[in-house]
């Protein structure tokens, strides 16, 4: 090989300098970029099981009736509150049910004057937020007796922070199954179906049969 002349030589062998012969050089800095780009983003992208950024719950003013933050996002409750605002503002008048806002995916339903928000990163998986949606979402219809709106939530908000926290963990996602959450809300207030009985009926039976043990 004519290496020292240039002729016949390797055309990535001098980079950043075209080869005497006029082959094309390799762009082997653009190779090395993309790799080093590829393994950022996979390291971005890989998979958590902190799924969940926020639980919210708004009447039909956009008011706050349930909030739960489970990373610093947003963290002072100023911030929440405009977030909250922003999406209301965003998502009342439309008929979809998946919204990108703020850096965000967001999954949401109505029931007449209650709207629904499960919060996840903009490259969250919308299928597992909207399974974690329908989960409370049918967990709380159960309870309610398919009551689903703003004064009987009002009613029952033990029953709703406890089927919350069956469901997501610090972000985590523990269960997706309605039947199982209602069961397990039900054996911590008391072990009655809460077919039979409101979230308040059965937590107030617990409170009454703490104080009367504490009486003995």
């Amino acid at each position: 090989m004519n290496g020292q002349n240039g002729e016949g030589a390797w055309p990535g062998a001098a980079i950043g300098r075209r080869p005497t012969n006029g082959a094309r050089p390799l762009p082997l800095l653009l190779h090395v970029g993309s790799i080093v780009e590829g393994k950022m983003e996979a390291l971005i992208l890989e998979p958590s099981l902190y799924t969940v950024k926020a639980v919210l719950i708004l009447d039909n003013d956009g008011d706050r009736l349930f909030a739960k933050y489970y990373d610093d996002t947003y963290p002072t409750v100023k911030e929440q509150k405009a977030f909250e605002k922003n999406i209301f503002n965003k998502t009342h008048r439309t008929d979809s049910e998946i919204a990108l806002l703020e850096g965000l995916t967001v999954v949401y339903k109505s029931s007449i004057d209650l709207y629904f928000y499960v919060i996840g990163s903009s490259y969250e998986n919308e299928l597992m937020l909207m399974a974690v949606l329908n989960c409370l979402f049918d967990s709380l219809s159960q309870m309610l007796r398919k009551n689903v709106e703003k004064r009987a939530l009002l009613e029952n908000m033990e029953g709703l922070f406890l089927a919350v926290d069956e469901i997501v963990d610090g972000g985590v996602i523990l269960e997706s199954d309605p039947q199982q959450v209602v069961h397990r809300v039900a054996v911590r207030g008391e072990d009655v179906p809460l077919t039979e009985q409101t979230v308040s009926q059965v937590l107030q039976s617990a409170k009454e049969q703490i104080k009367w043990s504490l009486l003995r």
